[in-house]
């Protein structure tokens, strides 16, 4: 025991959402990829399945049995089939909760590989990403972390184009934005979105090149998001004046924003001056890609 699993933020690059189908499910189709920031599930001894809940963002989780950690642990074990011996989780909850970057479904996703790993268990690949699905639409794609072309309900998971090395900032105004919230606006507006997967090249060249690209998609929920939470609003006003920002979008149903930038320069750049700018902002510079690599 006492091994570690990184959960990355995910980020969706674009993100288009069709009309609610049965069970009232949006389809989508998104560019999913992961950054080099995220959260962190450890192992410890216990007497019976417990969690620990640290970190900064620690008191914005709800303390509660149905923590999505607790969900995806017992759903493991029930599929094991076989006795398993107690065991704790500790989570050190670093990203912001109901921000847009798949934080509860990345902290399953690492519990999951993090369980099957310490306990030995039997649970093939497949399993383990129907076990993430059922948690969630961004459930499939957190548990491996690498980025992919999500479609279905988000559990259909293709090839993404390939990515250069991407350097990005990631800001948030401590505003909690509620995803349900954000759908019932989008329903009421009725822009729904046709989920065909755009074309794209196979590669990026560099940033600069997939910014381009990027530009004539979209994140369907960025209006929706704004509407409910203006904060959100101000923030991509922000990012997307700023000279370094190539790019400035909403990731998921909010509240947190990106900028793609150049290179790691000017991204450094930009974070220093939004810190300046809006102290109480939550303001990460991260890279993009993925899968990045667990800590023993």
């Amino acid at each position: 025991m006492g091994r570690t699993a990184f959960a990355p933020a995910k980020i969706n690059l674009f993100l288009h959402v069709g009309a609610p189908g049965e069970g009232g499910f949006h389809p989508i189709c998104s560019l999913m990829a992961f950054a080099d920031i995220g959260d962190r599930i450890s192992t410890f001894e216990a007497e019976a399945l417990a969690l620990r809940v640290a970190g900064p963002f620690a008191r914005d989780l709800a303390d509660d049995e149905d923590n999505l950690v607790l969900r995806a642990a017992r759903a493991l074990i029930a599929e094991a089939r076989r006795p398993v011996g107690p065991i704790g989780l500790s989570l050190d909850k670093r990203l912001p909760v109901a921000s847009g970057l798949g934080g509860g479904s990345g902290d399953a996703g690492a519990a999951l590989r993090l369980l099957r790993e310490v306990l030995g268990l039997k649970v093939e690949d497949a399993w383990l990403e129907t076990i993430a699905a059922s948690l969630g639409s961004d459930g499939a794609a957190c548990l491996w972390g690498a980025p992919t072309l999500a479609e279905g309900r988000g559990e259909r998971l293709g090839a993404a184009p390939r990515l250069p090395p991407l350097d990005i900032v990631l800001v948030n105004p401590r505003v909690a934005v509620s995803t349900a919230e954000v759908y019932q606006r989008f329903d009421a507006q009725g822009r729904f979105s046709d989920v065909t997967p755009p074309a794209a090249p196979d590669a990026f060249e560099d940033a600069t090149d997939l910014a381009g690209w990027l530009v004539a998609q979209r994140n369907d929920l960025e209006a929706p998001a704004v509407a409910v939470a203006p904060a959100v609003g101000a923030v991509l006003e922000t990012l997307a004046g700023e000279p370094e920002s190539l790019l400035a979008r909403v990731s998921g149903s909010g509240g947190t924003c990106f900028a793609l930038c150049a290179s790691d320069i000017e991204a450094e750049s930009l974070a220093e001056r939004i810190e300046a700018m809006a102290p109480q902002w939550w303001v990460e510079r991260c890279r993009l890609g993925g899968p990045w690599p667990d800590e023993a």
